[in-house]
């Protein structure tokens, strides 16, 4: 039985980052964006049921998110349908992930792991994050979307501190150096834990 540990944190706080010294340091990571990808992708397990729902947002065989984005706009119940079509087939990729993988631990990168009370299924949760300055100029940096944008994701964020107070471990990600040393040092704890149960 592998350790299953919830990786979250808010826009802009280094999530991927450090998924990303997780499987350095040996930890088989599914990423929740990467699984929704997937499923949008041509071929895809969403592509069908969305088509049926909104057939504008189907562009070239697969689910296009800029289409979805201008949807949910313009009708905010469209969110709760698209959710009742992805929440399910995620579910099952993540099940798929659990049996194929072969870690002693399991890392599930999930953004809004608190909010949609994936945090039950874990055995432990981690929680990323940098102080809000830096979070800010990291989002706007990329330059993919607008201060506005920015904001209105974080407003449908549980707040950070929330975040953090409900957590089992917190890496702050403030230099590549502090981040590793902290997920090296959660690994060790987790290791420790799986030893003696």
């Amino acid at each position: 039985m592998s350790f299953l540990l919830g990786l979250t944190g808010s826009i802009g706080m280094g999530k991927s980052t450090t998924a990303a010294l997780f499987t350095e340091m040996g930890c088989a990571v599914w990423d929740a964006d990467a699984a929704v990808h997937r499923l949008y992708e041509t071929g895809g397990d969403a592509v069908g049921p969305i088509a049926q729902l909104f057939p504008d947002a189907i562009v070239d065989g697969a689910v296009s998110r800029d289409v979805l984005k201008r949807i949910i706009g313009q009708s905010p119940e469209a969110l709760k349908q698209i959710e009742n079509v992805v929440h399910p087939l995620l579910a099952e990729d993540r099940r798929q992930f659990r049996e194929q993988a072969t870690s002693d631990i399991l890392v599930f990168d999930i953004p809004l792991l608190f909010e949609t009370g994936g945090d039950v299924a874990m055995d432990a949760v981690a929680c990323v994050f940098v102080d809000a300055m830096t979070q800010r100029s990291r989002v706007l940096a990329r330059g993919t979307m607008s201060e506005e944008q920015f904001e209105q994701i974080r407003s449908k964020q549980m707040p950070i501190d929330e975040k953090i107070e409900r957590s089992d471990f917190v890496i702050e990600t403030d230099t590549m150096d502090h981040a590793r040393a902290q997920v090296s040092e959660v690994l060790t704890k987790i290791r420790v834990r799986i030893a003696n149960a």
